[in-house]
């Protein structure tokens, strides 16, 4: 099936699901982190598909890429905070375990987009990676 839109994108949708998990699992920590890690979880997580659907949208493979980064930057604060999170004790080791899965199984999709749009550009551009066998 060819991708028309971010929407078709797996990665897209896993990450949109993984949204409405933080939320539901942030609703749990204590209103003293209400502008603490409520707020910096949820805004990490959304910006991760929130990132894919702009990069896709915009003209260029190479613009796409450089918003997988950036999601890619924003799933890793997410987990950073997760850590926080447990360290903390504010929320139980399982709860934190399901989420920290679902983040690890969307960070090899996005490394995989990453290569297949890097794959992309290289053709396109004729250019020969420097990691290339010759």
């Amino acid at each position: 099936m060819a991708v028309r839109s971010y929407k078709d994108l797996l990665v897209w949708q896993k990450s949109m699901d993984m949204v409405t998990d933080v939320y539901r699992l942030t609703a749990l920590l204590p209103p003293s982190e209400l502008y603490g890690l409520t707020n910096q979880l949820r805004r990490a997580a959304i910006s991760v598909p929130s990132n894919l659907a702009e990069g896709s949208s915009r003209r260029s493979t190479k613009e796409f890429l450089r918003f997988v980064n950036i999601a890619s930057g924003s799933l890793a604060e997410m987990e950073t905070q997760l850590q926080i999170a447990a360290n903390l004790a504010l929320l139980r080791a399982e709860q934190i375990s399901a989420l920290s899965a679902k983040s690890e199984e969307i960070s090899k999709m996005l490394h995989s987009l990453h290569r297949t749009l890097s794959q992309k550009t290289v053709e396109k551009n004729n250019v020969v990676p420097l990691d290339s066998k010759l």
